[in-house]
């Protein structure tokens, strides 16, 4: 058997044959991309299906993606570039930046205009927007009367192509308006995936005095050559652009946007740092190249120390729990137990609880239009699945990718 970087080149070859047998050629998504790479060389690429079902273009290695909650790593590593500059601090209060913040109470009754609230236990510190406790939600979880508020004030609509047509408030103006939301619970006590990544990003702007869209493109996107990264689709590449699909109400797959005619085709009214960036495979994996490299670009450019690095992969949650045993949320990009939540990724904490090959210590995320990655630091090994179809918790791919990726491993890193 011929073996590459100490993967099976046989092995490697299911991945392709299970995504084209069971996805692909059923029709389930219309196209996927996955890549691995392992010793920071990339072993293996697999490219199949169609961008664009309408017109019959085929998907390319440069495709361009939403790539939705994955824009969340990236955002988070932006932050702790400014807790490494000691521009700020995990333990700090949010309201030191956002002093509207200061005074927000937790839900106790009500409807949104009418909230009864009681103080928090704590404030809402900048670890809790890193690892979403911080009582923050989302208005698409359709939940709880305070998402209903966060409809109703059009906070953060672009995030999952819901009310696209309809972009809500501008970044700034929804810091503002969160203002008079209450908190679904106090700071630390449990999970719930929010806004909390998008609060991130205006921080980011805020803290080094660079809007976040220019942070983003001179600090990482440009040392790192990600240069098919953005928060929207030039002209020049629009035939590049994947479109996307959704379930349909019979269980059909439906198109969700037209890339001839998607709002990723101007800049967007909020720049969201939880959701808003589109990209290729290739541009992410040299995002978790940098991160398996503790934090330095290919040209030697330090976007992070390695011990930053390894402290955004270890389980933060209060008291060690699992991301399972703390989260409230409808809504999350993992399905799995034996996993934490880190700052911005969620790392494995007991394989044996996953139930699927993998490290201690490795961490992935995903975005709501079914895409994923991870990094394992044990194994040298990233990564990177594109598709786009939408929910990403309709299949198990994330799960078969990681059984296949594993089962390819024929050498121990080193």
């Amino acid at each position: 058997m011929s073996s590459h970087a100490g993967m099976s080149s046989e092995r490697l070859a299911r991945i392709d044959r299970h995504l084209k047998t069971v996805y692909v050629d059923t029709g389930k998504l219309p196209g996927t991309l996955a890549m691995v790479s392992r010793g920071g060389k990339v072993v293996h690429t697999s490219v199949l299906g169609l961008a664009d079902r309408e017109r019959n273009k085929p998907l390319k290695e440069d495709t361009i993606f939403r790539i939705y909650s994955m824009t969340k790593p990236i955002t988070s590593v932006a932050f702790m570039m400014l807790v490494e500059e000691g521009l700020v601090a995990l333990d700090e209060p949010v309201h030191r930046h956002i002093p509207a913040w200061k005074d927000l109470g937790v839900f106790v009754a009500g409807v949104p205009g009418q909230f009864m609230t009681k103080p928090t236990a704590a404030p809402m510190r900048m670890i809790d927007l890193l690892r979403h406790t911080s009582g923050l939600t989302y208005g698409f979880q359709q939940r709880t009367n305070v998402d209903a508020a966060y409809r109703k004030l059009g906070i953060g609509h672009a995030q999952i192509g819901e009310g696209m047509t309809d972009p809500g408030l501008a970044l700034d103006q929804a810091i503002e308006a969160l203002a008079k939301v209450p908190l679904e619970f106090s700071p630390g006590t449990a999970f719930n995936y929010s806004v909390s990544t998008d609060v991130l990003g205006y921080l980011v702007g805020k803290i080094s005095g660079i809007p976040f869209e220019d942070f983003l493109e001179q600090r990482i996107f440009k040392p790192l050559g990600m240069t098919d990264t953005a928060f929207s689709v030039p002209e020049e590449k629009r035939s590049r652009f994947a479109a996307c699909y959704a379930l349909g109400k019979k269980g059909e797959t439906v198109l969700q946007d037209d890339p001839e005619k998607s709002p990723y085709l101007k800049p967007p009214h909020f720049v969201s740092g939880g959701g808003g960036l589109v990209g290729t495979a290739t541009d992410y994996m040299k995002f978790a190249h940098m991160m398996l490299a503790g934090g330095k670009a290919p040209d030697g450019t330090r976007l992070l120390g390695p011990k930053t690095v390894e402290l955004m992969a270890l389980n933060h949650l209060p008291g060690g729990k699992e991301l399972m045993e703390m989260s409230v949320s409808l809504f999350t990009e993992s399905g799995n137990a034996g996993v934490g939540f880190g700052l911005g990724v969620a790392p494995t904490i007991n394989v044996a609880r996953s139930q699927v090959a993998g490290s201690v210590g490795s961490y992935f995320w995903g975005g709501a239009a079914s895409t994923t990655f991870w990094c394992d630091p044990q194994e040298d090994l990233a990564v990177v699945f594109m598709t786009q179809f939408l929910p990403s918790s309709h299949f198990p791919i994330r799960r078969d990718l990681r059984t296949l990726v594993y089962a390819a491993i024929e050498e121990a890193n080193g």
